[in-house]
């Protein structure tokens, strides 16, 4: 072989590798390792609708991640203790319309302190994971802040 011929060789290769990630990044291929993310989360949420039966929910108003959209919804699935043992453990649906929604588990002690924990979920919360402090803010407001991460997923 010579040299203007291993000279082709070399070429035509690295234009094929080029062409390949060229349509892998246009099909969306590399969309699975881009979704890792991680970070702190910063959310304030208001509670004046909360009836404390099941189904009572929280209404998201800001948050530092796009994914929890001002006026998404925080559900719980089990009642509270009564006073003066409050406590809240309840299963949380974490919904932000459209098919995108996380699961998790929120424990409350007397004070509304407490913390809030997610595990997964579909569309835009797929892989989601947080670990969140609640604190209460006056009122019917709360604040939670701790971290998040989303989990890269297989193809499907």
């Amino acid at each position: 072989m010579n040299l203007k011929e291993l000279t082709t060789i070399v070429g035509l290769v690295l234009v094929a590798g080029f062409v390949a990630l060229t349509l892998s990044l246009s099909t969306g291929a590399a969309a699975v390792s881009a979704s890792a993310q991680n970070g702190q989360l910063h959310v304030t949420k208001e509670c004046s609708q909360y009836s404390g039966a099941p189904g009572g929910f929280c209404t998201f108003t800001s948050s530092n991640l796009a994914e929890i959209l001002v006026g998404s919804k925080i559900f719980y699935d089990q009642a509270p203790g009564v006073p003066p043992g409050f406590n809240l453990d309840s299963n949380v649906i974490l919904d932000a319309g459209f098919g995108n929604w996380a699961v998790g588990r929120c424990t409350l002690d007397s004070t509304f302190n407490g913390v809030c924990t997610f595990s997964d979920g579909s569309g835009q919360f797929t892989g989601f994971e947080a670990r969140v402090n609640v604190s209460p803010t006056g009122g019917a407001n709360f604040a939670w802040e701790g971290t998040y991460r989303f989990r890269p997923q297989p193809p499907r």
